[in-house]
């Protein structure tokens, strides 16, 4: 037995490839795993986000207004939409539908002829910094395109420039990295603890031999669910108050709005990971399965929530793919709730869809739970 053989080897080596082959979600993992990552880091990924959702409050489309809204176009970093009030730029920036709002003064026109150098405010959204960095930047070419229109005072002066722009990073004034990051770890960490752990709960009781007396016991599919979620419940709130200590101590992260409502949502959150978490665990027949199906989801929904890189950066189908995860919901309202003050209008758009995507896979979870062994 001290040499080798090559007729074990051989024997142990056919066994490992039937075990495989009994195991096909295993299997599907390997092979969907690296292509998805393959397709989601080469065209979903985007560090230099552009077509930017920009708002513009004007009141006359004089021609230099035209020439800058043209020129914000052409620069690639800004999607324009015409805006009817101050109250609708200010609703698009609370509720991230827009990322600028660009304000250009009344007589415009009359103040560069004269030679004023008015100035043109832009109001950023600035909870997140990197969104916002390479638009802000492009600015600054942005005042030589007025030259063929203007006035003969500016065009024997090349070095004089007839407007200027003035970026007002709201939210965020000192795009401090940490006041878009600290808020994002507050659904990457539950996400992770939640999940994992409820993903293992349905599968560790079939292991260890405990699943008899659990189905021997007069409950429904149903109340097991709810028993075992809501213990994890509480344990996310834990660590919830741990982070938010934490990072208003540390950090000095900002409370602007109502902590009740940061909560609810955050509650809500919680339930809706730890009933996928349930629903994996009830599909999977082993521990194994449970755990690939939960790295599965989490790849894509870190990289499309828009914790990683900016939302509106993504290509729009993986922007629809963002939307369906919970995390990429959470974020907006832990970030609207902290930085901007966001109230209950503000969120219950990004609510809904937490709520109906947690009923979804709640269903699933009570669909496929199996009340015998075989």
């Amino acid at each position: 037995m001290s040499t080798f053989s090559f007729h074990r080897f051989a024997a142990v080596l056919r066994k490992e490839w039937i075990q495989i082959r009994r195991d096909p979600m295993t299997l599907r993992m390997i092979i969907v795993l690296p292509v998805m990552q393959l397709f989601l880091f080469g065209f979903a990924i985007n560090a230099n986000p552009r077509n930017l959702p920009t708002g513009i409050l004007t009141g006359t489309h004089s021609k230099y207004e035209r020439t800058i809204i043209s020129a914000l176009q052409n620069t690639g970093y800004y999607d324009v939409r015409i805006l009817a009030s101050e109250a609708e730029a200010e609703r698009g920036l609370a509720q991230g539908d827009l990322l600028f709002v660009v304000n250009i003064p009344s007589n415009f026109d009359r103040a560069v002829d004269r030679g004023e150098k008015p100035t043109i405010l832009v109001d950023a959204d600035a909870t997140d910094p990197q969104a916002i960095g390479f638009a802000t930047a492009a600015l600054g070419a942005i005042t030589a395109t007025l030259n063929r229109d203007l006035p003969p005072i500016f065009q024997t002066q090349p070095t004089a420039t007839p407007f200027q722009f003035e970026v007002h990073g709201r939210y965020n004034p000192e795009q401090l990295t940490a006041l878009n990051i600290v808020p994002g770890l507050i659904g990457i960490v539950l996400t992770i603890s939640t999940l994992l752990i409820t993903t293992l709960s349905i599968t560790r009781e079939r292991e260890r031999g405990t699943m008899e007396n659990l189905l021997a016991m007069p409950v429904r599919p149903i109340e097991v669910m709810l028993a075992k979620i809501v213990p994890y419940v509480v344990v996310g709130y834990v660590q919830v108050a741990l982070i938010m200590t934490i990072s208003a101590l540390v950090f000095q992260l900002p409370m602007r709005g109502s902590l009740v409502l940061l909560l609810f949502g955050l509650g809500l959150f919680i339930a809706s990971n730890l009933a996928l978490g349930l629903t994996f665990s009830s599909i999977a027949t082993n521990q194994m399965q449970a755990m690939q199906m939960a790295q599965f989801t989490l790849l894509p929904s870190f990289l499309l929530s828009g914790f990683m890189f900016p939302f509106k950066g993504m290509p729009v189908w993986a922007q629809w793919a963002g939307e369906l995860f919970p995390i990429t919901h959470l974020l907006r309202i832990v970030r609207g709730v902290l930085l901007k003050g966001n109230g209950l209008t503000d969120v219950v758009p990004e609510m809904w869809p937490i709520a109906l995507f947690t009923l979804v896979v709640v269903a699933v979870a009570v669909w496929s739970y199996r009340e015998t062994l075989d």
